[in-house]
Parts: structure tokens; sequence; C-alpha cells
């Protein structure tokens, strides 16, 4: 039995405001953070869109995601850091994943969609990762938060390798951020997959 998906008005309004809502969620966890002294740095698809944008603002992709590096020793003060902004901690299930993962809710009624998702940096994000994150170190100042250096952000994609991490290589690899030289510094599985990305641009 089929159910229909009940649709509201096309509207320029309701997509701006799909966006505001990930920067307020962004912005509101980096000011928080930082105001703690926490170390971090923004990965995943924000990281992508921000180097993206800053070769040619038009080619930025929007996402929902708000992915957070920290490390796991910064967890409490981190944790106090972001309930303290209105973000409501929370361990999930994630779909695919063997362990459950943390994530912070935009508020006690939001859904796991509107939260921001915790990666923990120099470990494995699934039992069968082929590298761990990388460790926090340098980080790119952004207008407004701490974002992680380019080949850290193409290592955590090219470990990952989903379909939408896929994308998000040839996403840089259109604004000229990657080019040929780039296999070379990374290891084996890693250096391979990236080739493909190279000989395949267009997906």
């Amino acid at each position: 039995m089929s159910t229909v998906t009940a649709l509201k008005p096309v509207s320029w309004q309701r997509m701006a405001e799909g966006i505001e809502s990930v920067k307020n969620r962004l912005d509101r966890a980096a000011a928080a953070l930082q105001a703690a002294g926490v170390e971090y740095a923004v990965v995943g698809g924000n990281a992508v869109a921000a180097w993206v944008s800053r070769v040619d603002a038009a080619a930025a992709r929007n996402t929902r995601d708000v992915d957070i590096l920290l490390r796991r020793a910064d967890m409490d003060r981190a944790r106090a850091a972001l309930e303290a902004a209105g973000f409501v901690h929370r361990r999930v299930a994630s779909l695919g994943k063997a362990a459950a993962m943390d994530v912070f809710l935009d508020g006690p009624d939001a859904k796991v969609r509107d939260a921001i998702h915790i990666l923990w940096a120099g470990e494995k994000a699934v039992p069968d990762a082929i590298e761990a994150t990388p460790q926090l170190g340098i980080t790119e100042p952004g207008d407004g938060f701490e974002l992680i250096p380019l080949e850290d952000l193409v290592r955590m994609k090219l470990t990952s390798f989903r379909d939408k991490d896929r994308m998000h290589l040839r996403d840089l690899l259109s604004v000229g951020l990657l080019d040929e030289t780039w296999p070379a510094r990374f290891p084996g599985v890693l250096a391979e997959r990236l080739q493909m990305i190279l000989d395949d641009p267009d997906g």
C-alpha cells in the first residue's frame, strides 16, 4: 500500500529558510565552542561548500548537514557549551553504521536532520573505515567558524567515499582545487579513489 506525501506550495522563501536554518545552526555551534575555548573544525558538506565558494560562490552546493570535528577529550566542555546554546545531546543509531553517533539536536523537539553531527578526531568514523579521521591541528579561519584544511577534508571524503562524498570531490575538482598532482598525497586505496574521480569528473 503506497502513501502520498503531502506537498506544500513551491516557495523561494521556504528554500531560503532551509538554507538559513543550517547557517544559523553552524554559526551558533561555532560561537559556543569558540567562547568555551574548545578547538574544533567544520567538516563535511559545509566545509566543501566553504572551500568551493573561495573560488566560485555560484558552484557551492547547499547541504543540511552540520558536521563538526572534535577531540573526544573535549567532549564534556563541548557538551556544556553546546547545551548552553540550546542544543540537546543524543546518542543515535546511524544508518549503515555499526556504532551510535553523537549528535546535538537543535532543541528538544528537533529531528536528527536538524542537528550538529560530531566526528571524533583521530578515530575511525565506522569500524571498517580505511583510515581514522584527521587529528585537529591548524584550521582555516572562516567567517565566524574554523574550517578544516583542504587536504584533511579531501582525505575524509576519500575515506568515506559514499555517493555524496564522490559528488563533493567532483565539486572540489570542478573549481580547480584538485588536480592530477593530488593522488600522490595519499596512500594506496585513497590515491586510487581520487584517480577515479580525476578520470571521470562528470561521474
